[in-house]
């Protein structure tokens, strides 16, 4: 449909710019300036000097610091043998599924020593948990280290955040493209996170489909994941689309999926440690990152609940409007629930145990 497309082009033109970088403040904005600039228009910023003041900008890089604040403290870990949860993988058939990661709770001194030890191929670590894990699992010991909410933004918004998240990672995690239904608000303290972003409006490039739902499972005894389909099966929406195509897929991926390729490039950024993101509500962003010199990025977000008010009536209404897309079909599987060892192009991974890992590096710990 022309109408269509022809929004992507005008929303860039009257509201966001024909640029693909997003505007950037030396300083934070007054509530006033926060609420009329950006959140009223639905529109992302970067922010420096907002966080300036954090002692956590200088303390969480130190891993024994951290180590010594957290060494009574039990975290979330969340396992995957290629660093993508929460995204597409191929299932043994061939399918498509939408996977979850593998998660256990550790001792956070093991929790870091296993992220730092990630193999792709063994596992993939990444310390996260999305339900308020900072003030459940790290406040106690850090909560000074940072602020309890972002002042300039809650004044605007009218409330404290819904939830507070931390993220420990390394450079081979990656977040597919996916959308929130609140004010997200971005802090990384260290490494760098680079986000492509692309505005609601855009939803129909994305090519959202039902895939099956699946959780990985990892066995310490023999070191290998699996794929466990959802039973009875339960179908997630989920963005088709990868960015990033190897060179050896490129040319079917654009052929597949033709309106996000050939369509406005989508809006990038890098985040730098003590930079806020103001990531507005229902926006599409597909994220990676830069480890810094020790091999961690640490972030920590802060969501506000959004407002449900005439802009997320249209763009449901949008939505839900019927966009003729090219025949190619894409596979998302059947609707038996397997179990599978996981593979990604015909790759089994049967891996090391993660314990093995946590313990073959402990003279490279931080002092």
């Amino acid at each position: 449909m022309e109408e269509i497309e022809r929004l992507w082009e005008e929303v860039r033109e009257v509201s966001l710019g024909t640029s693909s970088s997003i505007e950037r403040l030396d300083s934070a904005p007054s509530p006033l300036q926060f609420l009329r600039n950006f959140v009223s228009l639905n529109k992302p910023c970067i922010i420096s000097n907002a966080i300036s003041h954090w002692p956590a900008l200088s303390l969480w890089p130190n891993h024994s610091y951290l180590s010594d604040s957290l060494s009574n403290s039990s975290v979330s870990l969340h396992l995957t043998p290629h660093g993508r949860a929460d995204s597409l993988v191929s299932t043994s058939s061939h399918s498509l599924c939408f996977a979850t990661s593998h998660v256990q709770r550790l001792p956070f001194p093991l929790a870091l020593r296993a992220l730092l030890n990630s193999k792709p191929g063994q596992f993939v670590a990444y310390l996260q948990h999305q339900n308020d894990c900072f003030t459940s699992e790290y406040s106690t010991a850090l909560g000074s280290d940072c602020d309890s909410h972002i002042a300039f933004a809650t004044e605007a918004l009218g409330s404290l955040p819904e939830a507070v998240n931390l993220w420990i990672g390394n450079h081979f995690s990656e977040t597919s493209f996916h959308k929130d239904h609140y004010e997200n608000l971005y802090a990384v303290v260290s490494g760098q996170k680079h986000f492509l972003l692309l505005p609601p409006t855009d939803v129909h490039r994305l090519y959202i489909r039902n895939y099956p739902a699946a959780q990985y499972s990892y066995s310490q005894e023999n070191g290998e994941f699996k794929l466990e389909m959802d039973e009875p099966t339960r179908y997630v929406p989920w963005c088709s689309v990868n960015p990033y195509p190897s060179p050896e897929t490129k040319e079917t991926e654009i052929a597949k999926f033709p309106l996000y390729f050939n369509g406005p490039k989508p809006f990038h950024c890098t985040v730098k440690a003590g930079e806020l993101l103001y990531l507005p509500s229902m926006w599409f962003h597909h994220v990676r990152q830069s480890p810094d010199e020790k091999g961690c990025t640490i972030a920590i977000n802060y969501w506000y609940d959004m407002q449900f008010d005439i802009k997320y009536a249209y763009f449901n209404f949008l939505q839900s409007i019927h966009y003729k897309l090219p025949s190619t079909q894409i596979r998302t599987g059947n609707s038996k629930s397997h179990v599978s060892v996981c593979n990604m192009g015909d790759k089994s991974y049967s891996t090391a145990s993660v314990s093995e890992v946590m313990g073959s590096n402990q003279d490279n710990e931080d002092e």
